[in-house]
């Protein structure tokens, strides 16, 4: 029987998927309830478009490192 590694970068890509995820619903959250102090650029809402991109990124590497099934 011979074991199929899994490459360290699927995880990464997991990882960023989750992050961006986080990120994302803080920015949408941010959109409904604003903060009470003044934020510098508040209005180029950073977190969705970090949000956004790092969920692209990581499904990207998702998809191009996923497991591949080895037949028996």
């Amino acid at each position: 029987m011979e074991k199929k590694m899994i490459s360290i970068w699927y995880f990464i890509g997991l990882l960023l998927t989750v992050y961006g995820v986080l990120i994302f619903g803080a920015g949408i959250y941010d959109l409904i309830v604003p903060f009470k102090h003044h934020v510098v650029l508040r209005e180029l809402h950073a977190g969705v478009w970090w949000g956004v991109l790092l969920v692209v990124i990581g499904v990207v590497y998702i998809v191009k490192f996923k497991p591949k099934k080895t037949e028996k």
